[in-house]
């Protein structure tokens, strides 16, 4: 099973939640909010098999961006894994859109000529993000969590990016609708653990599984071939990146 996109550590107990994906043989994206972020947690990760620290700089933090865009450029090539990163412009990010479009550019400078596995947000500013994508020309992004319109949806698909499904999504009706709507080698599993909480605890790689037990339903396929599904998706997300990054 995978989970691309997962923030272990905003969990109460990083450490346990880290040893239980070991143990479960989860691969892991642990995606971090800032520069800073991930490179406190960098040593505490090194001797987990089963995580793949990734490189953030969340838009909802871009109060922070001025000083740690220097620390992004500087920690780059420690992973080929970038997230979270993205723009967002509903209510909560509105105020900080110039900053967040600035330091977005400055990602995807980054990112243009280094392919990185990138796990994108896109909250209200769905179109944009797309839009940079273009213009960097930056392939096979991940859209995670993927709330926007079922036109720009359509959109990213034809320019090949990809989307990383949750428990949230599956369990709502606008959810399954997107998820519908994304065809089957273009998705891929998530817990976006802790912020989703089911019942009343918050969600852990390990809840990949229900989202696999959906994909299946909807698949018409078995358990273990949505797995498989995945798992082909997220391979074939990885080629340029092996190609390229040692």
């Amino acid at each position: 099973m995978l989970d691309t996109h997962c923030h272990i550590d905003l969990y109460p107990n990083p450490h346990a939640i880290a040893k239980a994906v070991e143990q479960s043989g989860i691969l892991t994206i642990a995606v971090t909010n800032l520069p800073s972020h991930f490179e406190m947690g960098l040593p505490h990760l090194r001797g987990f098999q089963q995580i793949r620290p990734a490189l953030g700089l969340h838009p909802l933090m871009a109060e922070y961006h001025q000083g740690e865009r220097k620390k992004f450029k500087q920690t780059f090539s420690k992973t080929s894994y970038i997230g979270e990163i993205g723009l967002d412009f509903s209510k909560e990010g509105r105020d900080t859109k110039d900053i967040q479009i600035e330091s977005l550019r400055f990602v995807f400078k980054q990112i243009q000529n280094r392919p990185r596995f990138v796990s994108l947000h896109s909250r209200g500013a769905e179109s944009k993000v797309l839009e940079l994508l273009e213009e960097f020309n930056i392939q096979s992004a991940v859209f995670h969590w993927y709330s926007g319109p079922l036109t720009v949806l359509d959109q990213a698909v034809r320019a090949g990016h990809y989307f990383s499904v949750n428990p949230a999504m599956v369990r709502s009706k606008t959810g399954r609708n997107i998820i519908d709507r994304i065809p089957l080698d273009r998705i891929l599993t998530e817990s976006d653990g802790p912020h989703i909480q089911l019942k009343s605890q918050p969600v852990r790689p390990s809840n990949i599984k229900d989202i696999l037990e959906v994909l299946g339903d909807i698949w018409a396929v078995s358990f273990q071939e949505a797995d498989r599904q995945v798992w082909a998706n997220f391979m074939k997300l990885l080629i340029p990146i092996r190609e390229q990054v040692p």
